[in-house]
Formats: C-alpha cells, structure tokens, sequence
C-alpha cells in the first residue's frame, strides 16, 4: 500500500491514503455499488453501526449509530462511475460541529486499479490512518477471496440466512452480497422487504424456500452465561428441533446445499494434547452431547449437508475478544490458570471465506473444521494480545473466577475448555486463510 496521512492540503485535507488493489478498474468500483459495502469497510473496533446503508452512490444517503444515540448521516454526491464518488455529512447536530467531505477515487493502473481517500474534515489524519488502512486491506483481500470462488466455479445464488443479526450473519450476508449473491433474511419477525422472510423455528411455512439456491444456518441461542437448567434448555431447543424442521424443509423444497454451523465443542472439554480432525471421535459433556443431536438433525435434508464445526471466533464485535480487548487495553489482562489450555480460533474474515466456500465447493460434505492453521495456548494468546495492544498481561486469573460467572460446568466445557484442532478437510482441500496465524489477524482486526 502506499498512503500519505495527516497531510494538509490548501483546501484543509486532512487524509489522504492511496492503495493498488489486485482487480481491474470496473470490478473495484462495482463492489462497491453493490449491497453490503459499507458493512464490509466498517472498521470491527469502532462504536458505531450500519443503520442504513445507501441504495445508490448516485444521491443515495447512508446512515451510522453513533454512542449516545447520535446519527451520522452522509449523502452520496458527485457520482462519476468507474472514477469517482463522494459522500458528504449532512445530519444535525454533528454537521454543525464536524465537516466531512470524502472523496473515493478510482484509476486503472494496467489490471490493478489505483483508490485513494480523500477526506476534507477538521479531524486530525493520524486519527483516522487506522481505519483507512483497515478499509483497503479488507477490499483488497475480499476482492481476492471473491475472485478465487469465481474462479472455482462460484456462480449468483440466491441463500437463505438465519441468524443474520449474529455475530456471524453479519459479517456473511454483507459479505455474500458484494460477491454477487442474494441473500434472503430469515427473521423471527414480520419481514419488512423483499429480502426478508418471516421464519417460524418450529414450523417453517412450506414456501419459506421458494426460489432459494442454498440455505445457511446460523440461528441458536448463545452458549455464553452460567449453565443453570434453563440456559442448557435454550442452547438446546433453539438448535435441534429448528435445524431438523428447516433441513426437512430444504429437502421438500429440493434445496441442493445446505450448511449449517456447528462447533469444535463436539471433541469434548479436556483432550490434552490430542491433535482433533474430523475424523476424531466426539467427546463427553454436555456441550458435545448438544452439538452431535445438532449435526444429526441436518440429516433429514437428504442432500449436500456441510456443518462447520467452529472454534473461537476473533472479533472485537462479539466472542471472547470482545471481552478481552478493553480488560488487556486497560492492562488488566493475563492467562486465566496455568495457561496451557489450547485454543483453536479463526478469524471472523476466514470464517466467513469457509461457509461461502462450503455454497460452492462440492467436494466439501459433512463436518468441516473451521479453525486456523495454528491453534495457541491460552498463554500464549493472552501473550499476543498484549503484545498487539502495547499492555502488560501480568494479571493471571485465578481458576475460582470463572466458576462464579460460569458455575461449575460452565467453566469446564467454556472458560477452560481445550482442544487442539485441526482444519484437516480444508487443508486437503487447498484453502488459503486469510490469517493462518494469530497476532496479524488480531492487528487487522483491531486496527494495529
């Protein structure tokens, strides 16, 4: 990347940052016309979320939530396609105190195209070169994903999402959309658009998958909080019956593909230092017990069935680093025991590449791990997030601290859970990650 920040200009710029993006002119400007954009450049760390994304570069506004109920309204502007847009801050009261005016640039530099930010606004750049930077890493490596799908024969489909509002389901179907697909919402309330279905867990209407291509699933109640009795039913519930309904479902509806999540829970909470593929097998515990009924149940859609057996999801917009990430930037983290639990992660941006690779690749069937190459001691982890963050992680948690929040088997089958796992089916397969490896992909996501 070459980029120039916090650099004045006559006319008061603040910014100005410059990359060489490896796809032609026509295509870099067209994902950025495309549904989901703006959700796929907004920066994980930051305190702000898409409220409405624009409908058009050509005088279409865009609306961001701020803290304190605050709404930062921009009105794009100026729409000179392949070349140029700009968007401007139009809403009060931050339009009275800030000026905003940004100018995205496009040149074609032989196969590759050269985009600049431009941004007018008192803001000091250096305060800004973080996201910037982190706006044209993930064009650059999105572009890239979505051209080797294409390439492995991707083509438009329309899919059907439950648990859009999760942490996962907002990054895919933003992320699915720039890719070319439709995704269809399926929502637990009245649908509001065309693109949303009203979706009844138990029983699923028999048109909800009219016209659907592929179906991901998504939707079960968080296993995060104190295993009490009713919490074990709702991590249970929310997940058995309503996957064996819409599976069932996909197979009236002659649905092709259909993926569901899963997660690396299935091996158990302790195997040492066994290495885990999908060829293990499952373990003990509540938590195994649950995510082999919920495999089981995709069974009744009688056709390709890939489950994407999960490990901790990086990112600062939900998981454990969100938990994480303010205690270690306060300097208040460290290893929680002895440390030398293993943990298998995946970066949200990788995670994302294995279920859109699971809606076009035959070959992936059954159960796929989706966890990075690398898996870490909790020591280390703790080690290289500090590291990330500039912070000391001299404060070890005592192995009382999760059994308050969590209760006994909480803690055992979360907090202290270890698992050594590998992604054996994409690895023979060929994937490419995006991170294989942790302290780039907690920089990335964390702005560093």
């Amino acid at each position: 990347m070459r980029s120039l920040d916090g650099a004045p200009s006559v006319g008061g710029m603040s910014l100005i940052y410059s990359s060489v993006v490896d796809a032609p002119l026509d295509e870099v400007f067209a994902w950025h016309e495309r549904p989901g954009a703006i959700h796929r450049l907004s920066p994980p760390w930051q305190p702000m979320s898409v409220v409405r994304e624009a409908s058009t570069l050509d005088g279409g506004r865009a609306v961001l939530g701020l803290p304190l109920g605050l709404r930062w309204g921009a009105r794009h502007t100026e729409y000179a396609p392949p070349h140029r847009f700009v968007d401007e801050l139009d809403s009060a009261p931050l339009s009275w105190a800030v000026r905003w005016r940004h100018s995205h640039e496009f040149r074609a530099e032989g196969e590759r195209t050269l985009m600049t930010d431009r941004v007018d606004t008192p803001v000091p750049g250096v305060l800004l070169r973080s996201m910037f930077a982190y706006r044209h890493r993930q064009l650059a490596a999105d572009l890239a994903a979505q051209r080797a799908a294409r390439l492995a024969g991707d083509r438009p489909l329309t899919v059907a999402l439950t648990g859009s509002g999760g942490l996962v389901g907002r990054a895919l179907g933003p992320f699915l959309t720039t890719a070319g697909h439709r995704v269809v919402r399926l929502v637990r309330r009245a649908a509001t658009g065309p693109d949303e279905r009203t979706w009844h867990p138990d029983r699923p209407a028999p048109d909800l998958l009219a016209g659907v291509d592929a179906v991901v699933h998504l939707a079960g109640a968080s296993i995060a909080g104190r295993f009490t009795e009713s919490h074990r039913t709702a991590i249970r519930e929310s997940r058995i019956g309503p996957t064996r309904a819409l599976a069932g479902l996909a197979a009236a509806s002659g649905v092709p593909v259909f993926v569901s999540a899963s997660a690396i829970g299935i091996y158990g909470a302790d195997r040492g230092d066994e290495e885990l593929t999908e060829e293990s097998e499952r373990g003990e515990g509540f938590l195994a017990d649950v995510v082999a009924d919920w495999e089981a149940a995709t069974e009744v859609a009688g056709v390709r069935v890939v489950t994407v057996r999960t490990g901790l999801v990086q990112s600062p917009a939900g998981g454990t680093l969100r938990i994480f990430h303010p205690l270690f930037a306060a300097g208040l983290g460290g290893r929680l025991g002895d440390g030398r639990m293993w943990q298998s992660w995946i970066g949200i941006d990788d995670l994302v590449d294995v279920y859109h690779r699971a809606l076009y690749d035959t070959s992936l069937s059954g159960p796929v791990n989706a966890v990075a190459p690398q898996a870490v001691r909790n020591s280390e982890y703790t080690r290289v997030l500090a590291r990330v963050l500039r912070r000391p992680a001299l404060l070890p948690v005592p192995s009382f601290g999760p059994r308050v929040l969590l209760g006994e088997q909480g803690a055992r089958e979360l907090a202290e859970a270890s698992q050594l796992v590998r992604p054996a089916v994409l690895t023979k397969a060929g994937h490419a990650f995006r991170y294989p490896d942790l302290e780039p992909a907690l920089r990335h996501l964390l702005g560093r």
